[in-house]
């Protein structure tokens, strides 16, 4: 994820009301029909452009976030999910030394001003060039949306759930605070899923009872 900057260049997001959220339907959880959502939340009427230190701890907003599974393999015996253990220095701090399945981070004003899609599609590529190098061709599929208002974390953030099916397992990190990084079996996560992030816990929760696909 970028850098924090100083006040003069504050870092500055894209959000959406939490009240758009809440009109859309709003939910907890993981749900799948992302097309429901998207059109609504990326529509540059209603997002904007706020300071990320303020919007961390403001809930009345929603923080727009790609949250990218890395896999490969066509069957569930072969199929395998690029994880990785957040090290001490590396972005969010609630969330350090935490796991993950996800790759991404927040959509910035470094990608372009609309605030649409075509900035959405930006971000999520920086993030994935910045965190990770996917030295295998790779095809993106948009399957769903996370939501956890549980925590402080998750009520000023809202995922989105991406699947980039890579033709073989050859992803390694890019950044020096993504450490225990590798592809692993479904079974395996789920047998450490303690020691996951929340919303990576429920990727892998949707993964296993199928509705996430």
């Amino acid at each position: 994820m970028p850098p924090q900057h100083s006040e003069a260049h504050e870092e500055h997001v894209l959000v959406v009301p939490r009240a758009l959220f809440d009109q859309a339907g709003a939910f907890q959880g993981f749900r799948a029909d992302s097309a429901t959502y998207l059109p609504l939340l990326l529509d540059p009427r209603h997002t904007t452009w706020r300071p990320r230190a303020r919007v961390e701890e403001d809930p009345s907003f929603k923080q727009l976030i790609p949250y990218c599974l890395l896999a490969c393999g066509a069957t569930r015996d072969a199929r395998r999910y690029f994880a990785y253990t957040r090290g001490g220095g590396q972005g969010e701090a609630r969330l350090r030394a935490k796991r993950s399945v996800g790759v991404g981070g927040h959509i910035s004003t470094l990608d372009g001003a609309r605030g649409d899609d075509t900035s959405y599609e930006a971000g999520m590529r920086r993030e994935l060039d910045e965190e990770v190098v996917i030295a295998s061709p790779w095809t993106s599929r948009c399957v769903g949306l996370i939501n956890d208002d549980s925590n402080a974390v998750g009520s000023v953030h809202l995922g989105i759930v991406h699947v980039l099916e890579l033709e073989r397992a050859d992803a390694r990190p890019r950044e020096s605070q993504l450490v225990e990084c590798g592809f692993e079996p479904l079974d395996a996560l789920l047998a450490a899923r303690d020691r996951f992030e929340t919303w990576s816990q429920i990727v892998l929760d949707a993964l296993a009872d199928g509705r996430l696909v």
